[in-house]
């Protein structure tokens, strides 16, 4: 068995998902558990400000088992990228599932954007990832067309390096407790978000993906409702500002009428008299 913002808030935000991880692991094998609450507590992802993904990272692609590099799938793309365990069937499949289904209700096209996963086991093979993908997408791969990649531990450690992101290995159940996390980059690779993809929507990843585009992504009503909508780094959503908005624009629009009233008010006096 294997399982497993803005940025301003990382260890509030993962500090579930270690939780998470840790209960899987626990429920599923007691007697064999090793990790200890000082091992979960490294648990996390917590890039730095300005974080970026080293685009010259070589890795083989899992699909085609061609030699690639991070930059060449991103390809100038805003991605969602998963740092996932390939035989993972505890958290790291819905990791995908939803991801994918949230991507596929954004209504755009996978041209549009990237879905990557990068397998954290290095034990893991081409064949595993093939098979992770068989199993938790289906027909919907052809629609998000998701690239799995295979890459070496000193290519990992970079990668992780520069998303400040831990997994621990428990030897004792042959397993790693690593974050429920995704990772939206910018094209040119830097981190736009920390995601929980067990909480995404289409509405929530579009808007994101708008983002992290620079306005490329999506259309105009998707840039301009980022105009209105803040970013709850907590729980990895969307949360209206509007009503804010509204409430001040309601406000003024009383004061206005009222103040038309008092005007038309004195002016019919005036010419009363």
């Amino acid at each position: 068995m294997r399982f497993i913002g803005r940025l301003s808030s990382p260890a509030r935000l993962f500090g579930h998902a270690a939780v998470i991880a840790s209960a899987v692991l626990l429920a599923t094998a007691p007697a064999r558990a090793r990790l200890v609450q000082a091992d979960l507590a490294r648990v996390a992802v917590t890039p730095q400000p300005g974080a970026r993904v080293p685009l010259d990272l070589g890795a083989i692609d899992a699909q085609t088992g061609q030699a690639v590099t991070l930059g060449t799938v991103i390809a100038g793309r805003p991605v969602l990228l998963l740092p996932v365990d390939y035989t993972c069937s505890n958290v790291c499949d819905p990791m995908v599932s939803m991801s994918a289904a949230a991507l596929a209700a954004t209504g755009l096209s996978a041209k549009d954007y990237a879905l990557v996963l990068v397998g954290i086991d290095p034990r893991d093979d081409a064949a595993s990832a093939r098979g992770m993908l068989a199993k938790t997408l289906g027909e919907q791969a052809a629609i998000v067309k998701p690239r799995a990649l295979i890459v070496t531990d000193a290519a990992l450690g970079r990668l992780t390096a520069s998303l400040g992101y831990t997994a621990v290995y428990d030897a004792g159940t042959d397993s790693f407790a690593h974050p429920a996390a995704a990772v939206l980059l910018a094209g040119d690779g830097q981190v736009s978000r920390i995601l929980s993809p067990l909480a995404l929507t289409g509405r929530d990843l579009r808007l994101a993906l708008t983002e992290a585009g620079d306005g490329r992504v999506g259309g105009l009503a998707d840039r301009l409702a980022l105009l209105c909508y803040g970013y709850d780094a907590a729980r990895g959503l969307y949360t209206p500002l509007i009503q804010r908005i509204l409430i001040v624009a309601g406000l003024a629009t009383i004061l206005a009428i009222g103040g038309l009233v008092f005007g038309l008010t004195r002016l019919a006096r005036r010419r009363a008299a």
